[in-house]
């Protein structure tokens, strides 16, 4: 539902998960808006599995606005390997602040969930009502049903209490603050770390992961943190919105992407003993458009500006 903004520049915005790649762009946005009262913690001043210190710290602070974008996540590999913690870890940190948001009073929250909670054989491109369809990616199914819990959590919690607590599903996101760790990247800035070493290694190939073939859509952090706050800004306090570009490539056209940009001038190696996850994975953004929203990145040029930030990252 769509209702006057109740946020102004001196409402208190709570951001989980500030350090994040997504938490710490809803962050710059945010201040790019001029909005100055914002409230963050890390996770060693507020550990967000422990149910109790997250409710008292909600109740003191009694944000205006939530933002949470704290989750456990990783890529194919930490997925598939560290399942259960996954699921449990994201189940408990979003129960925690969702319910504890309620019983603060807190009245207004956006809750950051991802496309991998669609049926892994979705028609393509994926609209909301798709959800709970089909069969989830065997992957990634125990993060998936955790945020689809997420999604429901702050459908029943509108309903029974009438709170705004809005979702939103993004895309697969790239941009400053990503994770480059080969063991749990995903799988875009695992490509830009091993274009970059293989560049400086002076090597003539580099491998990536599955068969090339899995079309995948991209979004920029920065865009996806403007979409957030522009829901928030409309006030709108109900239902899932995808948040994507509405376009999506090859595994080996952002490979190729990602050479040109890195400057590696060898050629790319496919291992395909690795999975590929689902086939293809493109939302419908439809929702976002009508609402007079769109993505304002182009994928090479996001890759250009993540590129200078892993650059600017690293020692030496």
């Amino acid at each position: 539902m769509t209702q006057p903004s109740p946020i102004s520049s001196q409402s208190k915005i709570y951001v989980a998960g500030h350090r994040g790649m997504v938490g710490s762009a809803i962050v710059r946005r945010l201040q790019q808006g001029g909005y100055a009262n914002l409230l963050t913690r890390t996770r060693q001043e507020l550990d967000l599995l422990d149910q109790r210190a997250v409710r008292d710290f909600l109740q003191q602070e009694k944000p205006d606005y939530i933002f949470l974008a704290a989750a456990k996540v990783g890529g194919i590999h930490a997925n598939n390997t560290l399942r259960a913690d996954f699921i449990y870890e994201n189940l408990a940190i979003q129960n925690h602040i969702i319910h504890g948001a309620h019983q603060a009073g807190v009245k207004d929250l956006c809750f950051l969930g991802s496309s991998c909670i669609y049926p892994r054989d979705c028609p393509q491109p994926i609209r909301e009502e798709y959800l709970l369809t089909g069969p989830l990616e065997q992957t990634n199914e125990p993060y998936a049903i955790a945020k689809i819990a997420g999604i429901k959590l702050c459908e029943s919690m509108n309903r029974q209490y009438g709170t705004r607590f809005v979702s939103v599903m993004p895309t697969n996101l790239y941009g400053p603050n990503d994770n480059y760790d080969l063991a749990n990247s995903h799988v875009l800035p695992a490509l830009i770390r091993k274009a970059h070493e293989a560049k400086q290694r002076g090597d003539n190939e580099f491998v990536v992961w599955g068969s090339g073939q899995p079309m995948r859509e991209f979004l920029y952090v920065e865009d996806m943190a403007d979409a957030c706050v522009f829901l928030m800004e409309q006030g709108i306090g109900d239902g899932i919105y995808n948040i994507g570009t509405g376009t999506d490539v090859t595994i080996r056209e952002l490979a190729e992407t990602v050479m040109d940009v890195v400057g590696f001038k060898g050629n790319i190696v496919f291992d395909s003993s690795k999975p590929d996850g689902t086939p293809r994975k493109l939302l419908d953004v439809s929702r976002m458009a009508q609402l007079g929203w769109r993505a304002s990145t182009s994928l090479r040029n996001g890759i250009a500006k993540t590129y200078e930030a892993y650059r600017s990252s690293r020692v030496g």
